[in-house]
């Protein structure tokens, strides 16, 4: 028996406008999905409770901006409450301005995830386009997909989630069993092994990884691990937004750009589940996604990576700097480009670092919401990263509380993530709050919080905990010659006036462009540069503007 075809439900009280719509997305879509038309509103919300009472599966609701029941708007809203995980879009005409208030609020608030604009000519372009993208989204997060590594090991193993974290921006999808299941165990007695050494990972080719480290699953997938001989123009430290710009920027100019990743592409912005904010991407955009398409892009222009590296010493030799790899072996370079980022801070509890990687999560973890799926779970922060990550977790969770040491989210939050969360039902902020203790075997059960203003301490169940309340700079292994602030940022350009040391500007033949730190052509982007703006779209042009600086210091 065919398994039933997952549905799409439009909804619009012209009758004509109604049946043409009806006709082009089951000519486009008409094998892969049900097409459900209404007529209402009212109808629509029948139809959409009959679907939920016969368990069948809503991809996307379509539904006209002005009908006369409720608006498309109000109606979305209410498909919502019934089907969380489907997409919703809105239809409306081009000219009709008094749409454009009600539905860009609505997407800043998570109500609509796009529109369509009528008419729809060619419909390739205005109509099959952007329903084909959100059903690719919703398909990504609702179907199986090809899983190119199959993972063994323990629901509780903090090197598990640290693997599939680190290898969710190269868009590979990692399956996970336990050795106690019936694929585990098969995957072990196939490949010879007990379950005295995991994670295992299988990947698609065959090969087997016991336990592997990083270095190792870079080098089984096809990267770079060893820094090759003769001299770069460009050495890129860190593989985030900022290092990525620069990477692609460096090798559309021609320039020969190597970048160095200890970890894994995006930094904090690749475990980001929504950035709104970013130029050219009014629906928002993952921060996996984006990172893997700069990956790529720099890919194709020509720049290298070498992953799986930490850079442990920077020394300037014969008017090029060198730069010491932890798996051995030397970079040499023109110029440099920090691009480290940093390091979330920790909360320094111990019965919660022993739980980290099993319900306590340092950064957004997007990689582990989907098994959260009517669960309680508490975010720890009041930044935007922080709001982000709840309202994303919000798909799926039952309740997301939000723990604020501060008295308000609008003194560190933007003013639309401030709206959204403010509107979604199943989330709540609680000020002057923090976390003190924690408990669970094995894996987090409870944690104990303290109202900063009473004093009073409660203890609550939860089964997990993401913790996003800032980071300080990789900057501890740069040399003395590079000047810092009192938290470890890098000073550049104007920061640097004063001081008397051999790099100080008063003691240079020229003064230090713009992003260049105290030592000659070497530039900081992005996060650990002291006053960045911790916006991905400035990080970005701090990558981009840094390789013109880095043209202007070759040409000198």
């Amino acid at each position: 028996m065919r398994e039933a075809l997952p549905v799409l439900v439009v909804v619009d009280d012209d009758a004509d406008d109604l049946r043409s719509l009806r006709e082009e997305l089951e000519r486009r879509f008409g094998p892969d999905y049900e097409i459900a038309a209404a007529a209402s509103p009212a109808a629509a919300l029948r139809t959409l409770r009959g679907l939920r009472a016969r368990d069948r599966e809503v991809a996307l609701v379509i539904a006209d901006m002005w009908m006369n029941e409720m608006t498309g708007v109000e109606l979305l809203a209410e498909s919502r409450l019934l089907y969380p995980e489907a997409k919703r879009t809105i239809i409306w005409s081009y000219g009709d301005m008094r749409a454009l208030e009600p539905l860009y609020r609505a997407m800043a608030l998570g109500g609509v995830d796009d529109y369509l604009t009528r008419p729809w000519i060619p419909a390739e372009h205005g109509l099959y386009r952007p329903i084909g993208e959100l059903l690719g989204e919703w398909t990504n997060a609702n179907r199986p997909r090809f899983e190119a590594i199959r993972m063994v090991g323990e629901e509780t193993s903090l090197r598990c989630h640290e693997i599939r974290d680190r290898l969710a921006p190269f868009n590979l999808t990692v399956g996970f069993v336990t050795p106690d299941s019936e694929t585990g165990r098969r995957l072990l007695d196939d490949a010879g092994l007990g379950a005295d050494r995991l994670p295992v990972l299988s990947l698609w080719d065959g090969t087997v990884l016991v336990d592997p480290t990083d270095v190792e699953i870079a080098t089984a997938l096809g990267g770079t691990t060893r820094a090759r001989a003769g001299i770069c123009d460009v050495a890129v430290i860190g593989a985030g937004p900022a290092g990525l710009a620069a990477a692609v920027y460096g090798a559309t100019e021609g320039l020969d750009t190597i970048v160095v990743e200890r970890e894994t592409l995006g930094g904090q912005a690749g475990s980001t589940s929504l950035i709104r904010n970013y130029l050219g991407f009014p629906r928002g955009v993952t921060g996996s996604d984006l990172t893997a398409r700069a990956y790529d892009q720099s890919l194709l222009f020509g720049a290298e990576f070498i992953f799986g590296n930490e850079v442990g010493g920077l020394r300037t030799r014969d008017d090029r700097h060198v730069l010491s790899l932890s798996q051995g072996g030397e970079l040499a370079a023109r110029t440099v480009v920090l691009a480290m980022g940093v390091a979330y801070r920790r909360l320094g509890i111990p019965a919660l670092e022993s739980l980290v990687g099993a319900g306590v999560f340092y950064g957004a973890a997007v990689t582990e919401a989907k098994a959260l799926r009517g669960q309680r779970v508490f975010v720890v922060g009041g930044a935007n990263s922080a709001g982000q990550a709840a309202v994303y977790l919000a798909r799926f969770a039952a309740r997301v509380t939000m723990l604020v040491r501060g008295d308000a989210l609008a003194r560190t939050m933007s003013d639309y993530l401030v709206k959204q969360i403010g509107v979604a039902p199943n989330i709540d902020v609680r000020c002057d709050t923090e976390v003190v203790g924690g408990e669970g075997r094995g894996r987090l059960e409870a944690v104990t919080l303290r109202d900063r203003r009473s004093g009073r301490v409660t203890t609550e169940p939860a089964v997990a905990l993401f913790v996003l309340i800032g980071a300080e700079p990789h900057t501890g292994w740069l040399p003395d010659e590079i000047a810092r602030d009192e938290w470890g940022f890098v000073l550049t350009g104007r920061d640097l006036a004063g001081g008397d040391g051999p790099s100080s500007p008063r003691n240079r033949q020229r003064p230090p462009l713009f992003l260049e730190t105290s030592l000659p052509g070497v530039f900081a982007v992005g996060d650990v540069r002291h006053r960045s703006v911790k916006r991905v779209s400035s990080a970005v042009g701090d990558g981009a503007i840094a390789i013109a600086l880095v043209h202007e210091r070759l040409a000198a």
